[in-house]
């Protein structure tokens, strides 16, 4: 064989080479050493919540926790918490992709501030887990969420039943740039039309329950008839209870949430109790969060979008939901 041919031959072997690893790292993450005794390998994931202070996002964090150690190769970094905060949050993620960690999950604050920072990691060849809310970019690798217009529009199907003959509704909306409240104040706002339900407050209480509070205490004070309150969580809706509760009005209204936590002082519980008329599971996607990280990281093909099934709660079925969910064996 001429010296020109087994250059040619080599050239064209080099290349398929750079192929093949090109190939690979497109669909699966490089790993690091998870020890030199070992010798496994670990996959670094990376995790920025919006806000800790929320229940639903606390309760998030603890099982995303709990589920990525079923996947000894899957390292889970301190969780960060932007506290509402847009800009603490790009901040965040633009330091795990500095870091360059292998798997990115994002609950974004709001969808336009987080957008860039998303196609920041998408660029750098990180794959983007994006939890619960949207960002405006398809350029990430799996949405894992509930389907909140409809859940909303379950919820105001709640109200029209908790008011056959019409009434007064106030309403408790979550950060009004978040398209989760954006969708469950459109479904609810659908369901009630037609059936002579007017809603005759409605103020952004930004999901948390101090908030909810004060503003339902300002209502009730101004005197005025209110037949249910529709809290777009439920960590929002106890704290109309409170308010209520406080203005020796709670018997007289009806009171709707979303989230339904397995936890003492969550939405299921409130439910049984008889504090809450109705409320609605809304997922935390944890275990769905972890599974798709692991199989991204092992170069799986995962789902563009998995949307997360909800139930309703009702006296009936509160107690047998609860243990279904129950978790507090697991997580403390």
């Amino acid at each position: 064989m001429s010296i020109r041919r087994r250059a040619s031959l080599a050239v064209t072997a080099a290349v398929a080479t750079v192929a093949a690893l090109t190939s690979c790292s497109a669909h699966a993450p490089s790993s690091t050493s998870a020890g030199s005794d070992s010798g496994k390998k670990q996959f670094v994931v990376g995790y920025s919540q919006s806000n800790n202070a929320e229940p639903y996002r606390a309760q998030l964090n603890a099982q995303l926790e709990y589920f990525v150690k079923k996947y000894p190769d899957l390292k889970l970094l301190p969780i960060t918490d932007a506290h509402q905060d847009s800009a603490t949050q790009v901040s965040q993620v633009q330091n795990f992709v500095q870091q360059k960690v292998d798997v990115l999950i994002l609950s974004p604050n709001e969808p336009a501030p987080l957008t860039a920072a998303v196609q920041q990691a998408c660029t750098a060849h990180i794959p983007v887990i994006v939890l619960d809310r949207t960002v405006n970019t398809d350029c990430y690798t799996s949405f894992i969420g509930g389907d909140n217009y409809k859940i909303g529009k379950l919820a105001g199907e709640a109200a029209v039943q908790a008011l056959p003959h019409g009434g007064n509704v106030a309403e408790l909306q979550g950060a009004l740039s978040a398209q989760p409240q954006i969708d469950r104040d459109k479904g609810f706002r659908d369901a009630i039309a037609g059936h002579h339900i007017n809603i005759t407050h409605h103020q952004e209480a930004k999901w948390l329950k101090a908030n909810a509070t004060t503003i339902t205490q300002r209502w009730l004070s101004q005197d005025k008839k209110i037949d249910l309150i529709y809290g777009e969580n439920d960590d929002m809706a106890l704290g109309a209870v409170l308010a209520a509760r406080g203005a020796g009005r709670a018997d007289g209204i009806k009171f709707v949430g979303i989230d339904g936590l397995a936890i003492p002082t969550g939405g299921i519980r409130a439910v049984q109790l008889g504090q809450m008329y109705t409320t609605f599971i809304y997922p935390t996607g944890a275990q769905q969060a972890a599974e798709t990280a692991e199989a991204i990281a092992h170069g799986k093909t995962v789902a563009k979008k998995q949307t997360l099934k909800t139930t309703r709660i009702t006296k009936d079925n509160a107690a047998a939901v609860y243990k279904q969910y129950d978790m507090s064996g697991k997580i403390g």
